[in-house]
């Protein structure tokens, strides 16, 4: 008989459209997903699982909020595509930026990759220069310049760069260990004039939730800065997610918490949350930076899907709905699950640590401090998480299938769902302990 696996392996490269979802993580067949609602998903057998992947971050309302299903719903009954400008387009733009102030103007576009290439595009074309810096472990998506030493289904499945990636494009990418200050320093005093951008996760979740050191992303800014590059923060994962102004907002309100001007980024990039579950995403900055991009600039970028009129329903609707109450469930939700799991894994004598920024979480198995650098964090013991990672889906929990992924909670994660997870837990920390 004809599996779906067999199916879907005869019809797309290893089965699925992302490569994260193949489960060479931790084995095993994937399950497809039929439905998704609140803090569960469903399988195409009809059985429920508590969902901890939350579409990588999109679902910070929960799937299927109705007032977003709705929004999409009637933006659809007028049109799926245009091909020209919308109202809703610039609220949306508008909405990020009263919430991110670094964000004087924004491009949206369809994809977080889309959004890191343009960025890098924007830094090279408005400085005339080559290099960027990026850190090992973290990654902005899949295109050329970015794919060396890069995080997530990378990590996962141990392949540190991709084939196809030129020397030549390698060549122009600088990479250091997240969190060293002195090898960045020392980078750009040896290339500073020839460094077009630094690229950074606002806070390291590609590789496991990463908190990252006190001023270093402080000290990124300065440098580029004082040599005239430029500072691209990905929040991709980490905006409107981590905290109601991404990551850079938590440390901004720890900044002005301590009388300390709040250090800026030149360049953010978003995606996930900005777009509801739908295919949107942004890169935003310094007017006088993003004013470089065509039509105003000699940068060029363009995209027939860009600003869809649907998908912008669906991000506008769902950052309308994000309140200071929202991010107080997903916070209290993610500190409860986080701190349960941590608890019954140590009274179990299981090593781990827990990542943390702002509302997101992961924990790093076998290890007993949480990492920073990547060649810290490919230490754990993945195939420990493998086990873990099974027993949890044989009892209804839907985790990552990576040890490298954060696990994502919203705000319909009430007392229930952390309950059935942290029963799944105990039952397989008394096997393995």
């Amino acid at each position: 008989m004809t599996t779906f696996t067999d199916r879907a392996a005869a019809i797309l490269p290893g089965g699925v459209n992302s490569p994260v979802r193949a489960w060479n993580g931790v084995g095993g067949e994937p399950v497809p997903i039929a439905s998704a609602r609140g803090a569960y998903v469903t399988d195409g057998d009809g059985r429920e699982y508590v969902d901890l992947i939350g579409s990588w971050g999109p679902a910070i309302l929960g799937h299927a909020h109705p007032t977003v299903v709705q929004a999409v719903q009637q933006a659809a009954a007028s049109g799926l595509s245009f091909g020209a400008t919308s109202a809703r387009e610039v609220e949306l733009a508008e909405e990020i930026r009263g919430r991110y102030a670094p964000a004087e103007r924004v491009r949206l576009v369809s994809t977080g990759t889309e959004a890191t290439m343009t960025a890098i595009r924007l830094a090279r074309g408005a400085t005339g220069r080559a290099k960027i810096i990026k850190f090992a472990g973290l990654y902005h998506g899949h295109s050329d310049s970015l794919l060396v030493a890069a995080g997530s289904g990378l990590a996962t499945s141990g392949v540190p760069d991709s084939a196809g990636v030129t020397p030549g494009t390698a060549a122009d990418t600088i990479v250091l260990a997240f969190g060293d200050e002195d090898a960045l320093t020392d980078a750009f005093a040896e290339h500073g004039q020839q460094i077009a951008a630094v690229i950074t996760e606002a806070a390291p979740a590609n590789m496991g939730v990463v908190r990252p050191p006190l001023g270093f992303n402080r000290l990124i800014s300065t440098l580029c800065r004082n040599e005239g590059a430029v500072m691209i923060v990905d929040e991709v994962l980490t905006g409107f997610r981590a905290g109601p102004a991404g990551y850079w907002g938590v440390e901004r309100d720890e900044d002005l918490a301590a009388g300390v001007e709040p250090w800026q980024p030149d360049l953010v990039t978003f995606g996930k949350v900005i777009g509801g579950g739908m295919p949107v995403a942004a890169v935003a900055g310094r007017a006088d930076l993003m004013e470089q991009l065509a039509p105003l600039g000699p940068v060029y970028q363009a995209g027939t899907l860009s600003g869809n009129p649907v998908a912008v329903a669906a991000g506008l609707a769902t950052m309308r709905l994000l309140t200071d109450d929202v991010y107080q469930r997903v916070a209290a939700a993610s500190e409860a699950l986080s701190g349960g799991v941590s608890e019954i894994l140590t009274d179990a004598g299981i090593t781990h640590a827990v990542g943390r920024a702002g509302t997101l979480f992961s924990l790093f198995w076998g290890l007993g401090v949480a990492p920073i650098a990547f060649e810290d964090v490919a230490r754990q013991d993945t195939a420990q998480f493998a086990r873990f990672f099974h027993a949890l889906h044989d009892a209804g929990v839907y985790l990552p299938p990576s040890a490298y992924e954060a696990w994502f909670v919203s705000q319909s994660h009430g007392q229930a769902e952390i309950e059935r997870v942290l029963d799944a837990v105990r039952a397989w920390a008394a096997t393995e302990a």
